[in-house]
């Protein structure tokens, strides 16, 4: 498993998550620093990983691609003319290589992407102000939006063209498909609606105690969120209730959730019950979340200090040793700053 973070100070981190000893059944496990990368003219706002492709928006315009199995930057996308805030791969289930990419931006506009190798299929501006987030349908063939016009868009990836489009009423920051494609989820502030992906019928409501950042589906209908609380919550989404927290993750609010699927084989033994978590206070945690069931203030069982303010974090099984390109783009190294990993 490889998680990637980005930061105000525009540097990308790249950890390999670890044993710390060679014994295959061992627990204990250590985040091992692969990179770190001035990879943006200015802060990293989203990020995306799949196999062994990664891609990482900014407030400079572009979109930067890597091959995270080389460490190595493939290119550049410059399509876009704002703030990328929001980017997602497509992978099919039989696949171990992303098949597209998609991305928001500022200004409204939606790009699609075929990723072998990256080339803009079409551009599209389903929002009048800013995407703030969008999540791709497990089938791959349409995608939701949300935006600061406080409006719900969905993307037929097909035809590429906006297919629906609703008033919210208030303002959205986040949207996501659960795993098998059948709800959504949409945070507003401090709460998290549920909802049917057939009719968008309400299914429950979660309130929190503060604002929520981040959210990522999890496996059995829970759904993990963090934010200035300081926490990570699971959620039953199908009663809406808290099924375990832990508490005081980190010192300050937590900006992103990876969660470690055991269909995705992410872990030695495919532990389906790790979860990792970045914070702006620049440290990385991964938890085993059975703790947090019998203790909501659990050690988490690696850690890493990037020593930088995260706004981002994402994360991939790598399995896939197929080199992403971009056509008519030059490669680089990856340069490894150990005064910068923390260790």
């Amino acid at each position: 498993m490889s998680l990637i973070a980005g930061s105000y100070e525009k540097f990308l981190w790249g950890f390999k998550l670890k044993p710390l000893n060679t014994d295959p059944n061992s627990k204990t496990l250590t985040l091992t620093p692969l990179f770190s990368y001035p990879s943006h003219l200015s802060a990293i706002t989203s990020l995306a990983a799949a196999g062994s492709a990664a891609a990482s928006g900014g407030s400079d315009d572009t979109i930067q691609l890597y091959d995270l199995s080389h460490a190595t930057s493939v290119g550049s996308l410059n399509d876009h003319a704002a703030t990328v805030t929001s980017l997602s791969f497509f992978t099919r289930p039989d696949l171990s290589v992303p098949l597209n990419l998609v991305s928001g931006d500022a200004e409204g506009s939606f790009c699609i992407y075929e990723a072998d190798p990256f080339v803009l299929l079409k551009s599209l501006k389903p929002h009048r102000k800013a995407i703030n987030d969008l999540s791709l349908h497990p089938s791959g063939k349409l995608a939701l939006t949300v935006g600061k016009d406080e409006c719900l868009a969905m993307i037929n990836l097909v035809r590429g063209r906006r297919s629906f489009y609703c008033r919210l009423g208030m303002e959205a920051s986040l949207v996501d498909f659960n795993g098998d494609g059948d709800k959504f989820y949409l945070a507003t502030e401090e709460k998290v609606t549920v909802h049917e992906a057939e009719d968008a019928k309400l299914v429950c409501e979660m309130e929190n105690p503060k604002r929520v950042l981040c959210a990522e589906p999890g496996e059995n209908g829970l759904l993990f969120t963090g934010g200035e609380d300081r926490g990570i919550t699971a959620w039953d989404t199908n009663t809406g209730k808290v099924a375990y927290r832990i508490e005081d993750a980190h010192s300050t609010r937590v900006k992103g959730i990876v969660v470690m699927k055991s269909s995705s084989g992410d872990v030695a033994n495919e532990d389906p019950y790790l979860v990792a978590s970045g914070s702006s206070d620049g440290v990385i945690r991964v938890w085993d979340v059975r703790m947090a069931v019998k203790d909501n203030k659990p050690n988490p069982l690696a850690e890493a200090n990037t020593k930088s303010r995260l706004t981002c974090l994402a994360g991939s099984a790598m399995k896939s040793f197929k080199q992403p390109q971009v056509e008519k783009r030059v490669k680089k190294k990856l340069k490894h700053d150990a005064s910068k990993d923390g260790e």
